[in-house]
């Protein structure tokens, strides 16, 4: 059971990781101190088979909209991707992306807001860069250090998401009962020197929980599985960049009432130490956060 017992035996073990700071995190020209306040990235799914159908933009216009209520929202950073990454999702090609994505990412850049692009596709990666998107969401290892050589290129944040395949469309499992920390330390220590060396020195990491994995079908060992991951998250922040999580919105434990579930794993994310939370619904998770940030502060000063 989630409970307090549980949370400070959690905190004991590793006491040690518990307040290990996160640094900032530079987005274009803007440099947040997530340690202070996280950064919430709001989503916008170009592509109809996304499982979270709120988030799916049906036109041009309709993500311009949608991003521009994010932004109003609370929203740093608006990640606008063009391919579902569920498994039974279509697949695009880079060209189908960069058509979907560009005009997207020209329009709110004009606006001045900070775009992400999610892709795994070097050429998507150049296009929506040169486009003004400043964030490169990595959904892929395969093409990895020409992506990293472009994000250098144009000076921009990178998020390093968990993949064991090629990319987080070729479907894998998840170490269940072991503690994945370990594992999820090798892997990112491994690409965080490497980004380095290709010249990229902003950096988020993401332990890739939005994602779909084999042996995480039963709804309900996924999401107990995810929120082993989100409170483990601050054993992660030794690596020097900060982390960032998708939230969970886990039908079969809220059914109607789904819309509400990123609120709530944003609290747990937060009390995990994840510095930027990745979200369809913005405006519910904006104020968790900023309810956390009030009751966490001393009255007097």
């Amino acid at each position: 059971m989630l409970s307090l017992a549980s949370l400070a035996a959690l905190a004991d073990a590793h006491r040690a990781e518990l307040d290990h700071p996160a640094g900032p995190l530079l987005i274009g020209d803007r440099s947040f101190d997530v340690d202070t306040r996280p950064v919430v990235m709001g989503t916008v799914n170009l592509s109809r088979d996304s499982t979270y159908r709120e988030s799916i933009a049906v036109s041009l216009a309709s993500a311009v909209r949608k991003a521009r209520v994010m932004a109003a929202e609370g929203a740093d950073i608006v990640d606008i991707g063009a391919e579902s990454s569920t498994a039974k999702a279509a697949r695009i090609d880079a060209d189908g992306q960069i058509a979907s994505i560009v005009p997207v990412i020209e329009q709110l850049s004009a606006d001045g807001i900070a775009v992400s692009v999610e892709t795994y596709e070097p050429a998507v990666v150049a296009a929506g860069l040169a486009a003004g998107a400043c964030v490169l969401n990595m959904t892929g290892i395969e093409h990895q250090e020409r992506m990293l050589d472009l994000a250098a290129q144009h000076d921009a944040t990178v998020v390093l998401c968990y993949a064991s395949g090629g990319n987080v469309r070729e479907v894998t499992d998840v170490t269940l009962d072991a503690d994945p920390i370990p594992g999820l330390l090798e892997h990112f220590g491994q690409r965080i020197e490497l980004a380095r060396s290709r010249g990229v020195e902003r950096l988020v990491i993401d332990p890739g929980m939005g994602f779909y994995y084999g042996n995480l079908t039963d709804p309900m060992t996924r999401a107990r599985h995810q929120t082993g991951v989100l409170l483990n998250g601050f054993r992660l922040r030794g690596l020097g960049v900060p982390l960032c999580n998708a939230l969970p919105h886990a039908f079969d434990l809220f059914e109607e009432q789904f819309r509400t579930a990123e609120g709530f794993f944003a609290m747990l994310a937060l009390l995990g130490g994840t510095s930027v939370l990745r979200t369809h619904e913005v405006a519910h998770v904006r104020s968790v956060v900023q309810a956390m940030k009030l009751l966490s502060t001393d009255p007097q000063g």
